[in-house]
């Protein structure tokens, strides 16, 4: 007998778990935590979203803000932010450089914004759509701690070319008031 009729007369056995594959299993070039770190990682803009459904997700995201981990909602609001990281930002109004996330994440654990982290309850109080790629929505929301009551104002922006191409970003997130007036250390 050939070598060749023998290798297709025996059967074929795996040499080791590594090789059985199945839709689940990891491809065996990337490391064995990756499925885990990828479920890790916080969602972003998605390109079916339309601007309602992004404003109701990174408000979901903000309501459950420390599930599965502490400010991971924070981490959604900064994948969903339409600004350069390396230009100072109007996001929250006045201008600020929040080009890296612990800047950002400071400013929401503001007095004014931190009503938006695990808050109890919410209600859109207007919604219009500016242009075909410009979308405002203002939003009461109630926090967790007694009488903590805020009003926000959501700018979403469709992007038009590049790589965030038809996806709505949050151009900015204002409070209604003045949340800055007292300062604050970012």
């Amino acid at each position: 007998m050939s070598f060749a009729a023998s290798l297709l007369s025996t059967p074929f056995k795996p040499l080791s778990p590594r090789f059985r594959a199945s839709a689940s299993d990891v491809p065996d070039f990337l490391s064995p935590d990756w499925l885990e770190s990828r479920r890790k990682r916080p969602s972003g803009p998605r390109l079916s979203f339309s601007a309602e459904e992004a404003v109701r997700y990174q408000l979901d995201a903000l309501m459950f803000n420390d599930q599965p981990r502490p400010d991971y909602g924070i981490e959604v609001m900064y994948r969903f932010a339409g600004f350069d990281p390396f230009e100072r930002s109007t996001y929250f109004g006045p201008f600020f450089d929040l080009g890296q996330f612990e800047r950002f994440r400071r400013i929401f654990h503001h007095s004014s914004y931190r009503v938006l982290l695990g808050h109890r309850e919410r209600k859109i109080l207007s919604s219009l759509l500016v242009k075909e790629n410009r979308y405002k929505q203002r939003v009461w929301v109630r926090g967790a701690r007694p009488e903590e009551e805020e009003t926000f104002q959501f700018t979403m922006v469709q992007r038009v070319g590049g790589s965030w191409d038809g996806y709505w970003l949050t151009e900015s997130l204002l409070h209604d008031g003045d949340s800055f007036s007292g300062g604050v250390a970012y």
